[in-house]
């Protein structure tokens, strides 16, 4: 009969590496956490499973971010490019970053009016 759960020592050595790399690799998000945790923590056939997996990939040159779990970044949503303008004290001012070139140069020529117009107040401000 098959071993179905192992503790963290068990689990090290049937997957042939440090008990402080399973807890590495638990903690940089590479292997999920333990089936039960806490003093008596045990791990399961797709802990061993994923660890062998990470084993083989390493032997094939990738390296740890390539191998982060897929699940996890699945459900992360695509990234977006903002460029961020802080035209006064207090004022930022965010653009999305793939719009059309011509509408990028126009919201420019805005952002650059609007600066100006806020720092002419800032010094009419002063001297009132």
């Amino acid at each position: 009969m098959e071993k179905t759960q192992w503790t963290l020592t068990e689990l090290a050595e049937e997957a042939g590496i440090p008990a402080r790399t399973v807890r590495y690799y638990i903690a940089r998000g590479l292997l999920a956490g333990p089936d039960v945790a806490g003093r008596s923590a045990s791990y399961g056939p797709a802990h061993r499973e994923r660890l062998l997996e990470i084993r083989a990939l390493q032997s094939e040159g990738r390296m740890l971010a390539e191998i982060a779990r897929p699940d996890a970044a699945a459900q992360l949503p695509a990234a977006e490019t903002w460029h961020q303008y802080r035209i006064a004290e207090g004022v930022v001012v965010q653009v999305r970053g793939d719009l059309a070139p011509w509408r990028l140069k126009r919201i420019h020529q805005m952002i650059a009016e609007a600066a100006a117009k806020l720092a002419e107040e800032d010094v009419n401000d002063g001297n009132g």
